[in-house]
């Protein structure tokens, strides 16, 4: 998990109506103003004032411009289980695809922050997260549990110096979701 975002009065991008389109299971693309959650796997589609919900079983992707970190972000409906059962479709955003196939889910979280304004030194803050999840070539999905510099570079095999080296002469920090996203693309380019 990483801390990707501290938001200021609860200006979560998971809030805001996003320009997008969905693509349901039955081939029909909508287009209008999205606004998602993955805590509950629902999308929602404004049409001209018209508003629809949609859960994870009845969306194959959708895509939005999301105007807080000025990208097009791209959600695809995934069966997952993490207990390794019965597979229920759920919402991950694609980040990377290749040799490493980087997936995410957001979540808020309390975190504990250090301040030196406060008497006490630390104060407790809610924060939006990044869950990460590596698809693999049989279309299984796995939690990357820690997500620290370690368990990336351990992923990377005989290659792990090499990104290293890439990531730490463009300054890039493995805390960071779209740093990661570089990193993660950096190794996956040393495959094609």
């Amino acid at each position: 998990m990483v801390v990707g975002h501290l938001a200021t009065a609860q200006e979560w991008p998971f809030e805001l109506w996003h320009e997008g389109k969905v693509v349901l299971d039955s081939g029909d693309t909508l287009r209008g103003s999205l606004k998602y959650d993955f805590q509950n796997d629902l999308v929602q589609l404004n049409q001209s004032g018209k508003i629809e919900a949609y859960t994870a079983r009845k969306v194959l992707f959708y895509e939005i411009f999301d105007a807080t970190v000025k990208r097009y972000r791209q959600v695809y409906s995934l069966p997952y289980s993490p207990t390794g059962g019965y597979k229920a479709p759920i919402f991950f955003e694609l980040l990377e695809e290749g040799k490493i196939t980087l997936l995410a889910r957001e979540a808020l979280e309390y975190r504990t922050v250090s301040s030196p304004y406060f008497f006490y030194g630390t104060y407790t803050r809610l924060v939006l997260v990044y869950k990460y999840f590596i698809m693999r070539d049989n279309g299984t999905i796995v939690a990357v549990e820690s997500a620290k510099k370690g368990e990336w570079l351990q992923l990377m095999g005989k290659y792990a110096d090499e990104v290293q080296r890439y990531a730490k002469s463009n300054k890039l920090d493995f805390d960071e979701k779209y740093d990661l996203v570089r990193i993660i693309g950096y190794y996956n380019s040393l495959f094609k």
